[in-house]
């Protein structure tokens, strides 16, 4: 109990730096805004605006931007691209983070197990990461969504599956730093079982690194849905996504710039915005830089 005590308190004391360190990131700071604004637009903007996402009028076919009350104009079928872009913003993001909630679980059972128990099975385990890492994940990636059924599911599972890797990676070498340290020691000379020593007491002392890793994940994965829909292999019309807003853009580059330059600029300011909030949690999440 008393070895338990002694390990909280610098913890606590750890993170409260980590965080103030974190609120001096002004990048990181802008990045949680732009995001936070992303979001909400998306969630509410739909029910603000006074057009469906479906909803067809030919007789405004390529309005420019600033037309009426279609704010950021309409595409080949009328339709308000404003409207178009919040509901494929939805779908787009909740591809993202529920793709990096998949592949963080899946990376960080992995490395954990791995790193921990190290021997055969942490060989077996880290071998099997190297052959998926040598292998481009593009290919795979446009492999699974061909063969597959095209779905906002099954787009996340193909990101999620072929995108552990990496985190697996971080994980592993992190548990396998920390599986001979004094807590775990002391674990280990009162009983506790493997499971608990690896989720319990190792795990949260690993966690820097993931939350770091996870935010990446997502604009790496809003990236990835953006390709494939871009190819045609993604979220399928009518269902809105940025990728395919642009796969339908891209034969009205000269006359109609605006279908591409908008949902460009939303792949652009997400993606940006989750690196930014990621270099503000490494600097912020690294213990090196605990006497700043």
């Amino acid at each position: 109990m008393t070895v338990i005590v002694a390990h909280a308190d610098p913890a606590r004391w750890w993170h409260s730096r980590a965080v103030r360190r974190f609120l001096r990131h002004h990048l990181a700071l802008a990045g949680i805004a732009m995001i936070s604004l992303l979001v909400l637009a998306c969630i509410l903007g739909p029910f603000a605006l006074p057009y469906d996402s479906l909803y067809i009028d030919l007789r405004a076919r390529f309005a420019p931007p600033l037309t009426g009350h279609h704010y950021f104009g309409t595409d080949p079928l009328g339709r308000d691209l404003a409207v178009r872009l919040l509901m494929a913003g939805r779908v787009s993001l909740a591809v993202g983070f529920s793709a990096m909630l998949l592949s963080t679980l899946i990376g960080t059972l992995v490395g954990v197990t791995a790193g921990y128990r190290g021997g055969w099975v942490g060989a077996a385990l880290m071998r099997t990461v190297d052959g998926f890492l040598s292998y481009p994940s593009i290919f795979l990636v446009l492999a699974l969504a061909a063969t597959l059924r095209p779905s906002p599911v099954m787009i996340t599972v193909i990101i999620a599956v072929t995108s552990w890797m990496e985190t697996a990676r971080i994980v592993e070498a992190e548990v396998r730093s920390l599986r001979e340290r004094e807590f775990v020691q002391a674990a280990r000379m009162v009983g506790l079982s493997r499971a608990h020593i690896m989720f319990r007491e190792i795990l949260p002392n690993a966690m820097g690194p993931i939350i770091v890793a996870a935010s990446l994940a997502v604009a790496r994965a809003i990236l990835l849905e953006a390709y494939i829909s871009f190819l045609g292999y993604g979220i399928q019309p009518p269902l809105p996504s940025w990728g395919n807003m642009l796969n339908g853009a891209q034969q009205y580059l000269a006359s109609a710039p605006w279908l591409a330059i908008i949902p460009g600029a939303a792949i652009t300011m997400a993606v940006t915005s989750f690196n930014f909030i990621g270099d503000g949690l490494r600097d912020a999440l690294d213990v090196r830089n605990d006497h700043i």
